[in-house]
């Protein structure tokens, strides 16, 4: 698909990788909606030529609306990025006993089953479209798993096991929507400069930047050129991408 052909949602598109993702595709010509929960996000959108709806992840109503509203303003969705996330950190028995439940159900419900509720709206107005592009697709679906999946880290019970889930849905996904011209894959950022990882402390840091080359954390805009190459390479389906520099977490 061409970036000048792509109506995108990019959820969580008010910071981070959602921003940055969403300014690059306006910048290569495409519709960009940004769907957040941060009313801040409106000036965002403004500022980089966007479209913005508030939106909760979790909630049906709220995402049905939305992606309503990017079908009128854009024409159609074509192109679904979903960076919405939270990042929960506490060992499952600490020193005051165990884990509350409700930070680990939250980041579940917010990592896996808002980008869940998300995909299946969008892939359902995708399936509506008539005619494909002329590269066959109808869509394209892109999800933020995390290297936490494959390398999590004691303390990040909740984080690595929603975004495990998630790299772990990406293959099914693309068989169930292939049938539909839909593409499906996710990239699994390692450490990124973004206001997630601002909550980790400086020894979280030391723990976790252990980057062969290049030797930084990495930069979100990498992670927009990265989901561009995956709308633009028709051929590329049914994979989760690490962006890590090489990482692999001790």
């Amino acid at each position: 698909m061409e970036l000048s052909a792509a109506c995108a949602i990019v959820t969580g598109g008010a910071s981070g990788l959602g921003a940055a993702t969403a300014e690059y595709l306006r910048q290569k010509g495409a519709a960009v909606t940004i769907l957040d929960r941060d009313p801040r996000g409106a000036d965002f959108a403004e500022i980089i030529g966007a479209d913005f709806a508030k939106t909760e992840v979790r909630d049906e109503d709220s995402v049905a609306a939305a992606v309503a509203h990017a079908r009128n303003v854009m024409g159609r969705v074509n192109v679904c990025i979903n960076c919405a996330g939270t990042v929960s950190l506490g060992k499952t028995v600490g020193p005051d006993g165990a884990l509350p439940l409700e930070p680990f159900r939250r980041t579940v419900e917010i990592n896996l089953i808002g980008t869940f509720n998300v995909l299946r709206l969008v892939a359902a107005e995708m399936a509506k479209t008539p005619q494909p592009l002329a590269c066959g697709d109808r869509g394209v679906i892109i999800n933020t798993a995390s290297v936490a999946a494959f390398d999590g880290q004691g303390g990040q019970v909740a984080y690595a096991a929603s975004k495990a889930a998630v790299a772990g849905m990406t293959l099914p996904l693309a068989r169930e929507m292939a049938p539909l011209g839909i593409r499906v894959c996710a990239i699994a950022p390692g450490i990124f400069g973004s206001p997630m990882m601002q909550r980790l402390t400086a020894q979280d840091h030391d723990d976790l930047a252990d980057v062969p080359y290049p030797r930084r954390v990495g930069e979100p805009r990498e992670y927009a050129r990265l989901a561009a190459f995956i709308i633009e390479s028709g051929y590329l389906n049914g994979e989760v991408i690490r962006l890590d520099g090489g990482l692999r977490m001790r």
